[in-house]
């Protein structure tokens, strides 16, 4: 029996800009479901970051807030301060955007316990500005700032966000989740709804990390990219709950 996707309100018509095979727009969908299925469509707002996920404001039908690149998490935390605990707030990050020229914002929010979600996008590239080598690059994998592959003597080695996160105090909830399955993609919307749901319970920052696909500076197929995620990427970022308080 084939799949019928309900429509959902929290998402606008607007064309995609993604490249084909990106999961950008799965992960786009998943949010809006959760926040849609939870109630808070009419309370929530977003936080668009710099690189592929700019046109967020685009597509999801909420308030959405532009950050500079790699302040998304210091926007967020404005937004949630101001407007208190009932409203619902999400940012929405890249890799290059979070890990890179945002790490500090994102690990002093985690460390101060901001009530608030992150959506973690890392498809281990920089993907709007051309492919160069992000901090969760792979080790070999080419960039365009590293042509024969990452070599962790020069370029040093992937950073591991939930592993880091995870040792903070003030976060609640962190898993790593990969869109490069049907099975994974559900287990991403657990763990979407788990995150919001620790929100609305006033438990502290929740984070959800996504590996995704970046067929276009990858230079492969959306099948191939699919294959990557499942078969290269997971070896060197796991799967699974990294930390979670009852």
């Amino acid at each position: 029996m084939a799949t019928v996707f309900k429509k959902t309100s929290m998402l606008t018509d607007a064309p995609s800009h993604y490249c084909p095979g990106c999961t950008h727009g799965v992960a786009h969908r998943l949010t809006a479901e959760v926040i849609e299925e939870l109630g808070y469509k009419e309370n929530v707002v977003g936080v668009a970051p710099v690189g592929c996920a700019v046109f967020a404001y685009n597509y999801f039908n909420c308030d959405m807030q532009q950050a500079a690149h790699g302040r998304a998490p210091a926007v967020a935390t404005g937004i949630k301060r101001v407007l208190g605990e009932d409203t619902l707030v999400f940012a929405y990050q890249g890799d290059g955007d979070l890990a890179s020229i945002g790490l500090a914002e994102i690990v002093h929010s985690a460390a101060r316990g901001e009530n608030f979600t992150v959506i973690f996008i890392n498809n281990a590239i920089y993907g709007m500005t051309g492919g160069q080598m992000a901090p969760t690059t792979l080790l070999g994998q080419k960039a365009t700032t590293c042509q024969a592959g990452r070599d962790p003597k020069v370029n040093g080695n992937p950073i591991k966000i939930c592993e880091m996160l995870s040792t903070l105090d003030g976060v609640a909830y962190v898993e790593r989740v990969a869109l490069g399955s049907v099975g994974g993609i559900r287990k991403a919307k657990r763990a979407l709804t788990k995150a919001f749901k620790y929100q609305i319970e006033k438990k502290g920052f929740t984070l959800v990390e996504m590996l995704s696909t970046c067929p276009t500076n990858w230079r492969m197929t959306p099948k191939q990219a699919m294959d990557y995620v499942n078969e290269e990427m997971q070896k060197i970022y796991p799967p699974g709950v990294f930390k979670e308080v009852k």
